[in-house]
């Protein structure tokens, strides 16, 4: 199992860089080409959900992105260390809590859902996860 991660500031002009380095370790890993446009768009839509969340909260840690190539499958996570609601829908301190934030979050979370059928979201106080994943095929050079 090969990992690539990623620590980039939460800055907007870096979720590009991600996206571009997603869809290369991605093909390499064996992900349909027709497939790695929403690759990249995912990505980007999850790394700008985690620069804004972390913008919104004043977190100064980097956004995380751990590019994982498994046998059958291909994943990527993206994890934000900004708080979240708390099951029972309270914010935490520093959260924001304005309507907007928390339809702007929701619109990308279904943006990435419409994107990658296998989807995992895990939120809590200390920040939250997307996990995406997608199969691959066997390179020819592997076949071999």
């Amino acid at each position: 199992m090969a990992t690539v991660e990623l620590r980039f500031s939460a800055l907007p002009e870096h979720v590009r860089t991600a996206r571009l380095v997603a869809a290369a370790v991605a093909r390499r890993a064996g992900v349909d080409e027709a497939v790695l446009d929403e690759v990249r768009l995912a990505v980007g839509e999850a790394c700008s959900r985690a620069v804004g969340l972390h913008r919104n909260s004043g977190v100064t840690a980097p956004v995380k992105v751990a590019l994982i190539e498994e046998e059958k499958q291909f994943s990527i996570e993206v994890g934000d260390e900004a708080p979240h609601a708390t099951p029972g829908g309270g914010t935490p301190d520093g959260a924001p809590d304005g309507a907007a934030e928390v339809e702007e979050d929701e619109m990308g979370l279904a943006v990435i859902s419409g994107l990658v059928d296998d989807v995992e979201v895990t939120t809590g106080r200390n920040g939250g996860l997307i996990r995406m994943t997608w199969p691959t095929t066997p390179s020819a050079t592997a076949l071999v």
